[in-house]
């Protein structure tokens, strides 16, 4: 992905937040001059990833396989830190998160306003041996069951809670609009505990064609934006 599109796909997420009266971190509207000119400990957003992340899973087609999401809170897996994560997440109609499940993390999946969330759930490779098997979970606390790849529809207010090895994949539903997404889980760990079906990757490679107007949080450790 290019910089440039990165730049313009953050800009606009802040202002579809705006619109759903969503409020981020004080820093989450930081340039990087304003990192660089902070005094206080941030030791903990740099470390734990939280911030803005823009992926389009290697595609480079982010308007059909891409997702905007941005970590609140977080903690580290074994650090005896917070033992929870937070986040807000931002998909268009058909804009696909391709399936996908984790072996540590359960996490609730929120629709928290706009459209539609449509969301698919499969068996892992992990767990094939349960074949056909009708697929149970929880939709706000209500035990339900669904077929392999059956379309899920949650609609603002609803929530789903997936348990590890639960492949899964989710969009916004045609014609409804841009969804807001809230994930409340266990410690998130994105560079060890995601496990997509297709062997896609989980960050994109970055085209520096102008400089960041925003940190991701892939720039936190980026010797170039460094101080």
């Amino acid at each position: 992905m290019t910089r440039s599109k990165i730049n313009q796909m953050i800009a606009s997420a802040i202002g579809f937040l705006e619109t759903m009266q969503f409020k981020l971190p004080l820093w989450g509207y930081w340039a990087p001059d304003d990192w660089k000119n902070n005094t206080l400990d941030d030791t903990e957003v740099r470390q734990n990833q939280l911030g803005w992340d823009l992926t389009d899973f290697g595609t480079e087609n982010f308007s059909q396989t891409g997702l905007i999401l941005f970590t609140i809170r977080n903690g580290i897996q074994g650090s005896g830190q917070k033992s929870y994560c937070e986040k807000i997440m931002i998909a268009d109609e058909n804009q696909v998160t391709p399936k996908h499940y984790h072996r540590d993390k359960m996490e609730d999946i929120i629709n928290r306003g706009g459209g539609n969330l449509i969301i698919e759930l499969y068996h892992s490779n992990d767990r094939r041996a349960e074949g056909a098997a009708p697929i149970e979970v929880r939709i706000d606390g209500m035990v339900q069951k669904f077929s392999e790849g059956e379309k899920i529809r949650l609609v603002p207010g609803q929530s789903i809670c997936l348990p590890p090895y639960l492949s899964h994949s989710f969009y916004g539903e045609e014609g409804y609009g841009r969804v807001l997404i809230g994930e409340v889980s266990a410690v998130n760990d994105d560079e060890n505990d995601n496990f997509f079906a297709d062997g896609i990757g989980r960050f994109p490679d970055i085209d520096e064609d102008e400089p960041p107007r925003y940190f991701l949080v892939s720039d936190y450790s980026n010797e170039r934006w460094a101080d």
